[in-house]
């Protein structure tokens, strides 16, 4: 918030300045004219032009942070209802238990297949069921032991 206010601020202080060097008296020398008016008019234009864009640039950023940990959130959901289910999971049953579109659900499926965390598998009926080959695994772990012990 504060990149937005001193943008506006520098940009009406360059403003005023070009109002100012349009009154100007005409008498100084053709290079001293054009250093001022790169002090006075154009140094303050370009520093509202970047603290505007530096505000812009954060809030994209955030918003993009804010996507992903959706997204996290979704995926997160979606292990934890797979578990419950068996590992297995269809689109539409998702959906149901989240309270999503099914296509939605479906997005944020594949993209579980596309990271790898979820396998696509096919029914004899033709349907699409996503599975979780690590929530298999989860019954190992009564196994495990010591690297050293292997």
């Amino acid at each position: 918030m504060t990149r937005i206010v001193g943008a506006v601020g520098l940009a009406l202080i360059a403003l005023l300045m070009f109002v100012g060097f349009l009154n100007r008296d005409t008498s100084a020398s053709g290079t001293a004219v054009m250093a001022a008016f790169g002090l006075t008019v154009v140094l303050p234009a370009a520093g509202a032009l970047l603290l505007a864009r530096g505000h812009y640039a954060e809030r994209s950023r955030l918003s993009g942070r804010r996507a992903a940990l959706a997204r996290q959130a979704t995926e997160s959901e979606l292990l934890r209802l797979a578990q419950s289910r068996g590992g297995k999971l269809m689109a539409a049953e998702a959906a149901m238990a989240m309270h999503l579109s099914e296509d939605t659900a479906r997005e944020a499926l594949d993209g579980m297949v596309t990271g790898g965390r979820a396998e696509l598998e096919v029914t004899d009926g033709g349907n699409l069921v996503y599975s979780f080959p690590t929530l298999a695994q989860l019954a190992d772990k009564r196994t495990a032991r010591g690297i050293l012990d292997a």
